[in-house]
């Protein structure tokens, strides 16, 4: 064979895919399972291998910069949402997360879309009087976790999660996204989801601990 043909040959040969990778160390990590940072700076998430993710737990690491994202799924089945309180949030689909976003002081309002995460403008006020009486807000640590909302032919759920899987969940919705209204894969995908999410999470007592 010729070295041109080779060389051609080389091209069009399918590549392995390339093994996720810490970004901090650079150590290869499982692609399903593995634990993620928030930079801080970019607002971005980042991939982690356990002892860097351990690492940034420690006060004063990096500088505060990453932030180890937790594994803890809460719920508050005392909290109770209507139809009301959904409509002052002025989400226009049925699902919706919340994170506070500590650089900025502010909570932020995110939807999945088939664009990608959608942000929607949420009044202080309005949070407070919807979501304020839940010891999940009391709970919820800036930036790495978010309150997970759904609501499906009049029922309503609210959950405590890594932000991880939010992003998660948007990008799925983005790669099954069909039509006006999804399409049939994408809700069947959302209602696994939040059947993990459920399956995975822990009440709340009276008194908003774990």
């Amino acid at each position: 064979m010729t070295a041109p043909a080779a060389g051609l040959r080389r091209f069009l040969t399918e590549r392995p895919p390339r093994p996720e990778r810490c970004e901090l160390c650079a150590v290869a990590v499982p692609e399903a399972d593995h634990r993620h940072l928030v930079d801080t700076e970019k607002r971005a998430l980042v991939c982690a291998c356990t002892p860097c993710a351990l690492l940034m737990q420690q006060p004063g690491a990096a500088a505060g910069r990453f932030r180890a994202v937790p594994a803890r799924y809460l719920t508050d089945p005392g909290h109770r949402l209507d139809e009301r309180a959904w409509e002052a949030l002025q989400i226009p689909v049925g699902v919706a997360f919340f994170f506070r976003n500590a650089a900025l002081d502010r909570l932020v309002a995110l939807y999945p879309s088939p664009a990608g995460a959608t942000e929607s403008e949420l009044d202080p006020a309005t949070w407070t009087e919807v979501l304020g009486g839940s010891p999940l807000a009391e709970l919820l640590e800036p930036d790495v976790e978010a309150l997970l909302l759904r609501r499906t032919d009049g029922a309503f759920e609210c959950h405590l999660v890594p932000i991880d899987i939010c992003y998660e969940l948007v990008g799925r919705m983005r790669l099954l996204w069909q039509g006006f209204d999804g399409g049939a894969e994408a809700r069947a995908a959302l209602d696994a989801f939040f059947a993990d999410v459920r399956r995975r999470a822990r009440p709340v007592d009276g008194a908003g601990r774990p």
